[in-house]
């Protein structure tokens, strides 16, 4: 399946924070691959937010350094602006997402593909992934709801849902079940989350490099980008 492995792990993160800096070393350390996936009108933007009962720096990655930042790793589309687009009418969806698209496709120098629906709670629905596969050039869009499987979902990756997420209570314990798993059957690992949230200690940096070392440096597992492992003939 994936260059004759039947075991890929990929990750998505959004909102192109700075923090994404210190997560991708740590992937690059470790020989691991994600997707970032950035709201091209708010790139620059700095402030602070309150997670976990902590106060966290929440300052987006400057325009000029995305390229440079994400080499060797995918730049996807979050949106425009962050809005949650179930709430929007056609055309204003078309314009947030295909206009990101094409902004950071010019900053990164290749045709971005992919895309995370941006916002919590029901960010998604059958009318707008209608709207996207069909009026722009994104090919996949990952929600936020976590399946705790490994299925590829073939049928709609327009709606595609991952894994898990890394501050959820279980998160070791699906990467556990995965890593045993036997692989009888094509099996993907899709981990989302933000990078702040380590910053925020909902899981600590230390406990997430410990976890990403466990998934590191396997034979029978393919890592990559989410637009390699969806699309890997």
């Amino acid at each position: 399946m994936w260059n004759g492995k039947l075991k890929a792990v990929t990750f998505s993160f959004d909102d192109g924070v700075t923090q994404d800096i210190r997560l991708f070393e740590l992937f690059n350390r470790y020989g691991l691959k994600g997707t970032f996936n950035l709201n091209s009108e708010r790139l620059g933007s700095k402030h602070t937010l309150v997670r976990n009962g902590k106060e966290v720096p929440f300052e987006r990655v400057d325009a000029h350094l995305v390229k440079e930042i994400y080499r060797g790793h995918e730049v996807a589309v979050h949106t425009l602006t962050h809005v949650n687009l179930t709430t929007l009418g056609e055309e204003e969806i078309v314009r947030q997402v295909e206009e990101d698209r094409k902004n950071l496709s010019r900053l990164c120098g290749y045709e971005v593909v992919g895309m995370a629906y941006p916002c919590g709670g029901v960010n998604n629905d059958d009318r707008v992934a209608e709207i996207i596969s069909r009026r722009t050039g994104v090919r996949y869009a990952r929600t936020i709801t976590s399946t705790k499987s490994f299925s590829l979902q073939t049928e709609n990756r327009f709606r595609f849902n991952p894994s898990t997420y890394v501050i959820e209570a279980d998160f070791e314990e699906v990467v556990d079940k995965f890593l045993s798993a036997s692989a009888d059957e094509p099996q993907l690992l899709y981990i989302w989350g933000h990078a702040y949230e380590m910053d925020a200690e909902y899981i600590t940096w230390e406990n997430l490099e410990r976890i990403l070392k466990k998934l590191s440096g396997r034979e029978e597992i393919f890592y990559g980008t989410n637009s390699e492992v969806l699309f890997c003939e």
